[in-house]
């Protein structure tokens, strides 16, 4: 029987969760359902000082809010606990300890001072940059003398001097790393903390990982990885090196592009349903037609075999497709739900949502379904719904070219008698109604609908006119071309 699936997301606390790192942790979560294995959730926070106060949080809140449930974690202990390796340091410190008796990496005395004086020299010397080893071949009389000079050195590993360290990636096919370009790299620091390298090749072995997911920038370190996985005599997993995700000018995503933080995305607006379609197809894809997945058929058919090689780009426009595509799908009163704090940071609603502006926003979700693309433009296309007047943002517009003011009083007041009857006729006549009125005043029909969706919504790009004159109500349609007109005599 084949070895069960056993993936790991293992982010770090040093920052808010990023569109990169989510698009690793989806890749894992969705192999590991689609295979029947398990997805395991580790914090790497060994960095202790990168580590920031929330970014932990945002960790949980950002799996929370996309349903990414893991089947071992911090919350959701199993057999393999702790999952935070600053709970784990003392594993650490068994195993460096243990490369060091059996030969396979040594204590280092050496001082920042003197690593920066040796830095400096192979610079000027124009020499391949790393440490010199000078404690790797330490007489006992000498590393018991360096050892009372220093009494927290840290330890590093003996690389080969000669040959290559190779691996097969599943995308990258087979990595050949030459052992003279490596260097002897330290695996717990002198502060009793281990590094990333022995961390997570530890971590990966204890806990049974079949699979590492990560992205194309950790290629370099798959290197040391295999020397410690070879080592400690470990079978190491199978590694999947993800494409990088590019903006669209080809540089590497960054803040210059747009958000790039799960939570920024969050707090515009994006639904999570849609962002995961969306992040799933920055490297993969399923076959040349289908886009839309939803997080149950991901489930089933995901497989790392469809990873792209190329770079993939995050195309914002399309995310908002998606985004767009996904709220025009839901459900009336979820969106109604999902719109109102939108609503709150505008002050156009209360804090304390009263069933009136509850009544109002059931009105409004219907207008704006088709037109919104983030939850976030739901108040700007719809402010007009709010208060007895509109702000008249376009009022200049309001008067046609080539149109006397006088005429568009005129239209305005016989679009008054028409629209008494709304809601007591239909639309369609009401509105045939309103186009006799070009031949009447001798106008184009946008010279008899722009004023009066204008005089309504203070803007000229509002949802279609009559649904959003049945949202209004008979009583405040006529009072507000009242007032269009009063404002136009005056």
């Amino acid at each position: 029987m084949a070895q069960k699936v056993r993936v790991r997301y293992a982010p770090s606390p040093t920052g808010y969760q990023h569109i990169g790192g989510i698009r690793t942790a989806l890749f894992d979560y969705f192999f590991a359902k689609a295979s029947g294995g398990d997805f395991i959730l580790r914090i790497e926070d060994t960095d202790q000082t990168r580590s920031f106060e929330g970014a932990l949080e945002d960790i949980y809140d950002t799996f929370e809010w996309l349903g990414i449930d893991y089947d071992e974690g911090p919350k959701k202990d199993g057999p393999y606990a702790p999952y935070i390796q600053s709970q784990r340091v003392d594993i650490y410190k068994k195993y460096a300890k243990e490369l060091v008796d059996k030969g396979h990496a040594y204590y280092c005395y050496c001082d920042s001072e003197r690593l920066e004086k040796v830095r400096k020299e192979k610079e000027q010397n124009k020499e391949q940059q790393g440490y010199d080893r000078k404690c790797r071949d330490l007489s006992k009389e000498e590393e018991e003398d360096l050892k009372k000079k220093n009494p927290n050195p840290v330890i590093r590993l003996k690389v080969p001097l000669d040959g290559s360290t190779v691996f097969e990636d599943i995308i990258f096919g087979r990595i050949d790393f030459d052992n003279k370009t490596l260097q002897d790299f330290v695996l717990l620091k002198s502060d009793g903390f281990p590094t990333y390298h022995l961390a997570s090749v530890v971590d990966d072995h204890l806990m049974e990982i079949t699979h590492v997911l990560r992205g194309q920038e950790w290629l370099p370190s798959a290197a040391n990885h295999m020397l410690l996985f070879k080592a400690f005599n470990w079978t190491p997993p199978v590694y999947c090196h993800l494409p990088l995700i590019m903006g669209e000018d080809g540089q590497k995503l960054s803040k210059r592009h747009g958000a790039t933080q799960v939570i920024e995305f969050k707090n515009q607006g994006y639904l999570p349903e849609a962002l995961i379609n969306f992040v799933i197809l920055l490297g993969w894809s399923f076959n040349d037609k289908d886009e839309v997945f939803s997080v149950e058929q991901l489930k089933k058919i995901f497989t790392i075999d469809k990873i792209n090689k190329s770079p993939a780009a995050f195309n914002y426009s399309k995310l908002k497709w998606f985004n767009g595509l996904y709220i025009r799908n839901m459900d009336n009163e979820k969106l109604l739900n999902l719109i109102i704090p939108y609503y709150k940071q505008k002050s156009m609603i209360s804090e304390n949502v009263t069933e009136d502006e509850i009544q109002i926003l059931r009105k409004i979700v219907p207008l704006i379904k088709e037109r919104i693309e983030i939850l976030a433009d739901a108040p700007q296309i719809s402010f007009f719904m709010f208060g007895e007047l509109p702000e008249y943002k376009n009022w200049d517009m309001i008067i046609p070219k080539n149109v006397e003011k006088k005429t568009v009083i005129n239209i305005l007041n016989d679009a008054k008698e028409i629209l008494y009857n709304l809601g007591s006729q239909k639309d369609e006549d009401l509105q045939h109604q309103l186009y006799e009125l070009t031949a009447k005043h001798g106008v184009k029909a946008g010279a008899v609908f722009m004023p009066i969706r204008i005089a309504l919504t203070g803007t000229n790009k509002s949802p279609d006119l009559f649904p959003v004159m049945n949202a209004l109500g008979r009583d405040k349609v006529m009072f507000r071309l009242e007032k269009a007109v009063e404002k136009l005599k005056n």
